[in-house]
């Protein structure tokens, strides 16, 4: 089984990236951009409290403000370092708590709005955290969420795990050490069983193109996220550069297009309401 992200290790990656985070980051600034438009659609004006989930450096609440001007927004993020940048982007517009998903630091009821954008991958229990954001969120209140999930990155692991079976020995143990993104399937069994008046799920495709496999490997490191999803690169010692070499290779052979590779994201996209009966 592909590995899920352990919590210590995705706040230490993200608190080490959050300075240069808003450099690197390309497709997040796109799904930041629907989301907020997905939000604005909605034409829910009474939007008083509004909550961001894994809010980095808070790209989407500054679009949020910019929308709901009236609206108190708090943000939460596992990484430290990413409530100070979002503190000093947003100043005191905006509240930033250093807190988990999965354990919101939050009154029951407390949000008009929740939302989360790009963040909800890295999460480990992804049932605890939906069930979260619903128990803060107050009855009929909105919840809007964007996240990567399968498929995405599938050039570069569909690569990458050609590569180490024919570099390696014991390659299976070493391919689990990669990312396992959300099923599609799983998240929407868990989604039925919430008190939701109305949730609507879909998915959406992004690409991104680079120069060669550094350079989008450089991107990745770049934003805390090979850390945080096992930075598999230590476990293979004197073979790494023989199978980063084999996958940049493969990665050509099967996906360059006028000198450039691409990277497909798959994003799963969730609008819900809330029931108008209380929390239990």
């Amino acid at each position: 089984m592909d590995k899920m992200p352990e919590t210590s290790k995705i706040a230490a990656a993200f608190h080490q990236k959050a300075v240069e985070y808003d450099q690197h980051v390309l497709v997040q600034k796109r799904i930041v951009e629907l989301l907020a438009s997905s939000v604005e659609s909605q034409q829910n004006r009474a939007y008083k409290q509004i909550l961001d989930v894994g809010t980095g450096t808070g790209a989407l609440l500054e679009k949020l403000h910019s929308l709901y001007p009236a609206a108190r927004l708090t943000g939460v993020d596992i990484a430290l370092n990413m409530c100070l940048q979002t503190m000093q982007k947003l100043g005191t517009i905006c509240q930033a708590v250093n807190g988990d998903a999965e354990h919101l630091p939050f009154r029951t009821g407390v949000f008009d709005l929740v939302v989360s954008s790009s963040a909800l991958q890295w999460v480990g229990d992804l049932s605890a955290a939906l069930h979260e954001m619903c128990r803060v969120v107050r009855p009929g209140g909105g919840i809007s969420l964007a996240f990567f999930c399968e498929g995405s990155l599938h050039e570069l692991q569909d690569c990458f795990r050609d590569a180490v079976s024919g570099n390696s020995s014991d390659s299976g143990q070493r391919i689990s050490r990669l990312h396992r993104f959300h099923v599609v399937d799983d998240v929407k069994s868990m989604l039925n069983g919430m008190a939701f008046e109305r949730c609507v799920v879909t998915v959406g495709t992004e690409v991104d193109w680079y120069d060669d496999l550094n350079s989008l490997l450089r991107s990745i490191k770049n934003i805390g996220a090979g850390t945080a999803s096992g930075g598999p690169g230590r476990h293979f010692g004197l073979r790494w550069r023989g199978i980063l070499t084999e996958t940049s290779r493969l990665y050509r052979e099967r996906y360059e297009k006028n000198g450039r590779i691409p990277v497909t994201y798959k994003v799963l996209y969730i609008s819900a309401r809330t029931s108008l009966q209380p929390h239990g």
